[in-house]
């Protein structure tokens, strides 16, 4: 169906994909895998069309529809979540109305044997066929079905996709896209943006697809459930294997290891073929045999070890100092945010974290998970009830935005520079190499850092200190598959408490053994690690599928009618409201800039001068998508009522 023949893609005298080959038949299911920056998502862009190859071709037949999710996109607004999501059928809606109009024509035609009654016959049953492709649940159903599988609730069907964050809009795209039912997808890490239960319904889908599948993920366990071939990209090469991901690691190791053993063996044939050349080169007697072994080291097909890409980041955090039995705990807890208006997120809340727990947060986006870890950072207090933090206890907070938080104008070396103490500020250049920021990277500013890199810097900098209790949120948003097994093994081997915010299900499997499920504004406790928690959920969930959820803003409010704002609180929310309007204005001013901007890069990108810096390009590339994500996620909070 797909065919890539001697692809290869080069750009400032660096090539990223050398001359590769590979084909993708129809219903094959292939993970492409790799290091962050190997080319994956470069093959998805060139099977689209999106970027020309320095040389080489994709072919395809042209009849097939492609569904493509791309890591960065742009957005639709303007209309609600479950009429954006029904623009998938525009042309189901196009061939009805077609059908209709020719069935009309033909109503009032008597000319029967005519070429253009014909025709019309002709085109009619053509788009019957067409039509027939369709499951026969009304457009409605099905674009509600699979919302409601992607998580959104059933009363935030009608909601403006503008007052949802950039994840909760990237899961209408991939609604979309799932709803035009395509013969082909490609998918740069769907999963993301999404929480546990909605990576489980993508699964499903998933293995029922009829089509063909090419997707790109971090998730371990999730490419394991979806495809049966992998596809690893590394350092310009490809190198395909007929099997799913898991099975693949072990295939490697072996393919290495009998490359190494057939090098190594035949490093020793010619070892002792060069000496007896050597020894008996001058001996007439041995003249013959001397020529003979000189001609077949000649003929000899020399074995090459395959390079490997063996960078990685390597963490060991430092021993913890020694805390109060409990850790963290919230009795009787309503939390929220009380600006710019009183949004109840969870009542009723208890948890308790002790010495040495390592525990996970899971739920739905939105849920309240972040919001727990700000009441630990000191950043919130709660309504009613209490949250305390225990005796001695050194908190090291990795937030979700924690690049974000980071300041642009330093250095990577400045970064750690300015908080570091003591000894430890001996050791600065080596805990940099160990998150990958070798030789002038450390030299680099911030602001011209992927958010990948972004992502490592704020990592390095909880090694600094030894914190006895670590609370990370979705640390591992932009690692590869080797580094979150390392920083796992950190993890695991860490001596101190750990909280945890993830939907990286492979991620959470043998690290945690406790979980608070984060849902419908209340918190509940589960015993064991995340399979455990996945098998008491789904039979949990068959027992309550056809109950109807109460909607979360009932659900978490207090009962009775609130009382009238008074005066004062009147006149603070419209001058807040006032604030939020100007701030939303300058915003959108600032969006349309990055988009006119990015698209300029873009075009620069697509054909090249040879004057042209592509690596200084690309970072500029990367840093405009990066700030054009965040203002409009600040946008779209902005909008929420």
């Amino acid at each position: 169906m797909i065919s890539i023949s001697d692809l290869t893609v080069s750009f400032g005298g660096f090539t990223l994909l050398d001359s590769i080959n590979f084909h993708i038949s129809e219903k094959e299911k292939v993970g492409l895998v790799g290091k962050n920056g190997a080319g994956k998502s470069t093959i998805l862009k060139l099977i689209m069309g999106l970027q020309s190859p320095t040389s080489g071709r994709v072919t395809m037949p042209s009849d097939r529809k492609i569904g493509y999710l791309p890591q960065i996109m742009k957005h639709s607004r303007g209309k609600s979540v479950i009429d954006e999501a029904m623009t998938a059928f525009a042309e189901h809606n196009e061939l009805n109305i077609r059908m209709d109009r020719i069935s009309h024509e033909l109503a009032n035609r008597t000319d029967y044997e005519s070429d253009g009654y014909h025709r019309l016959i002709v085109e009619l049953n053509e788009i019957s066929d067409r039509l027939r492709i369709y499951p026969l649940e009304s457009p409605r159903v099905q674009a509600e079905k699979t919302l409601l599988g992607l998580g959104f609730r059933k009363g935030e069907l009608d909601r403006m996709t503008s007052t949802f964050s950039h994840g909760w809009n990237m899961r209408i795209e991939l609604a979309k896209i799932l709803l035009r039912n395509p013969d082909i997808l490609l998918l740069d890490e769907p999963t993301n943006h999404l929480d546990i239960e909605s990576i489980q319904w993508l699964e499903e889908y998933l293995k029922s697809f009829p089509g063909a599948l090419v997707l790109i993920s971090h998730d371990r366990r999730f490419l394991d459930n979806c495809t049966n071939r992998t596809v690893e990209v590394m350092l310009g090469k490809i190198y395909d294997y007929k099997v799913p991901y898991s099975q693949f690691v072990e295939l490697r190791k072996e393919r290495i290891a009998q490359q190494r053993a057939a090098y190594e063996n035949q490093q020793r044939m010619i070892e002792k073929t060069e000496e007896f050349i050597e020894k008996f080169r001058y001996k007439p007697t041995k003249s013959n045999q001397v020529q003979s072994r000189i001609k077949q080291l000649e003929k000899l097909e020399r074995i090459e070890i395959d390079e490997e890409d063996l960078s990685t980041i390597t963490v060991r955090f430092p021993s913890a100092p020694r805390s109060g039995d409990v850790v963290f705990s919230v009795k009787d807890a309503t939390i929220g945010y009380s600006k710019p208006r009183k949004k109840i997120v969870l009542s009723g809340a208890n948890i308790t974290i002790r010495r040495g727990e390592k525990v996970a947060f899971v739920g739905r986006n939105g849920e309240g998970k972040t919001t727990v870890m700000r009441l630990l950072t000191g950043e919130l207090q709660p309504f009613e009830g209490e949250a305390v933090v225990g005796y001695n206890v050194k908190t090291g907070y990795f937030a979700q935005n924690q690049e974000d938080l980071l300041d642009k104008k330093d250095t990577v070396y400045e970064t750690l520079d300015k908080i570091a103490v003591g000894d430890v500020r001996t050791r600065l250049r080596d805990i940099l190499g160990a998150f990958l920021f070798r030789g002038e990277d450390i030299d680099k500013k911030v602001a011209v850092l992927s958010g990948g890199e972004r992502s490592r810097l704020a990592m390095a900098k909880l090694i600094l200190h030894p914190y006895n209790l670590l609370a990370l949120d979705e640390p591992t948003n932009h690692m590869d598959l080797r580094s979150k097994d390392v920083l796992k093994q950190a993890l695991q081997k860490y001596d101190g408490t750990l909280i945890i915010v993830s939907h990286d299900r492979d991620f959470l499997d043998g690290l945690v053994e406790k979980i608070y499920e984060f849902a419908d504004g209340k918190v509940k406790e589960h015993l064991g690690g995340v399979d455990d928690f996945l098998y008491r959920k789904k039979i949990s969930s068959l027992r309550e599928i056809e109950i109807k959820q109460q909607p979360y803003s009932q659900a978490a409010s207090a009962p009775g009618k609130e009382k009238s704002s008074t005066y004062e609180e009147q006149k603070y929310l419209s001058k807040e409201e006032r604030r939020i309007k100007n701030r939303r204005q300058r915003l959108e001013n600032e969006i349309s800039a990055l988009e006119e901007d990015i698209s300029a890069v873009e075009a620069i990108l697509a054909s090249p001068s040879p004057e042209d810096d592509i690596v200084e390009i690309t970072h500029k590339y990367q840093d405009l998508q990066l700030n054009l994500e965040t203002k409009m996620d600040e946008w779209a909070s902005l909008t929420i009522d």
